[in-house]
């Protein structure tokens, strides 16, 4: 049953995705984090006392969110099996973002193609922390694809993996320790310091997940028929070639898979950040690129669900 549970989740995540009407644990979880920083910020003032304050809220957030799956899950359990069961669907359901990610990248996709650049601008600017006023169609369709490249691990990847590892109340503790890097884990002057734990605890977070999407998305860079072996072989290569220890795993991966360079400097709040190139230039960034990323992250999703199935099947198996 818990693995039919996956499945099911997996399938309502690729059809439905993140209806803005229906109730989100990760906006319940956005709406904690913004409480608590109050709080913080109150009591806090110094850099200091900020970072522990930080830490501090860091545990509340992510304890709370473990806490409470967790209690859910077994009251419903408890009334019944089969309510058990479907809230356990349904928290997997939450905690996946593919399609999410997907429709993000497309609306900004479908304006690009249409030749509104001040809309598709504006679609970005709500995915990506960079400022997107000036940015040309060369550099939208790079900031997507690495959007959806780096976002393939958190969205994806990484909350299958803690289902494998613990269930849904750790997956969804995961996407509070995500949801915690998204909303304080920037390295300006207002969240550097409140924002330290949770950004260094979600690059611990992300460690195994961001590595297995190198194998993962090279794999499904073979299966979509895309250059696999450079998808390897610039997917070790770059992979220091970004500040986080993790993001230029996947990036890498598929600039490699497409033959395309990502990276390179952008402006974030009004400051410009000086960013290492990552991948081989074979030609220039298309906006078909999205729509080729985004079939990458399909298919390497379905193998990652496909791997962590096996695995809890032959964990089942040897107990």
């Amino acid at each position: 049953m818990t693995l039919l549970a996956w499945c099911i989740a997996w399938i309502l995540d690729l059809l439905i995705g993140d209806p803005q009407s229906w109730p989100h644990p990760v906006r319940w979880i956005g709406s904690l984090i913004t409480r608590v920083q109050k709080t913080v910020r109150r009591y806090c003032h110094s850099d200091r006392a900020l970072r522990i304050g930080g830490g501090v809220m860091w545990l509340v957030v992510v304890g709370l969110s473990w806490a409470v799956a967790w209690g859910v899950l077994a009251l419903a359990n408890a009334l019944h099996p089969w309510l058990g069961w479907a809230v356990e669907v349904w928290m997997i359901f939450t905690v996946l973002a593919g399609r999410c990610l997907a429709n993000a990248a497309r609306d900004v996709e479908q304006p690009l193609r249409a030749g509104d650049l001040a809309q598709s601008r504006i679609k970005l600017s709500w995915i990506v922390g960079r400022d997107t006023s000036q940015l040309q169609p060369t550099q939208i369709n790079r900031a997507v694809v690495e959007t959806v490249a780096e976002n393939s691990v958190d969205g994806i990847i990484a909350p299958l993996f803690f289902l494998l590892l613990g269930g849904a109340p750790l997956a969804m503790a995961y996407k509070a320790v995500n949801t915690l890097d998204s909303m304080v884990g920037y390295k300006h002057e207002k969240y550097r310091a409140i924002g330290m734990v949770s950004a260094r605890l979600d690059d611990v977070a992300n460690f195994i997940p961001a590595r297995l999407s190198w194998l993962l998305l090279s794999a499904a860079a073979l299966l979509c028929r895309d250059n696999a072996a450079a998808a390897l072989r610039i997917g070790w290569r770059d992979r220091h070639n970004h500040s986080s220890p993790n993001c230029a795993w996947s990036e890498a991966t598929v600039a490699g898979a497409l033959g395309i360079r990502l990276g390179g400097p952008n402006d974030y709040f009004g400051e410009r950040v000086e960013k290492p190139w990552i991948g081989d230039e074979q030609r220039d960034i298309a906006v078909d690129d999205i729509s080729r990323t985004i079939r990458l992250m399909w298919v390497a999703s379905t193998l990652a669900l496909v791997l962590f199935m096996a695995a809890r099947w032959l964990v089942m198996g040897a107990a």
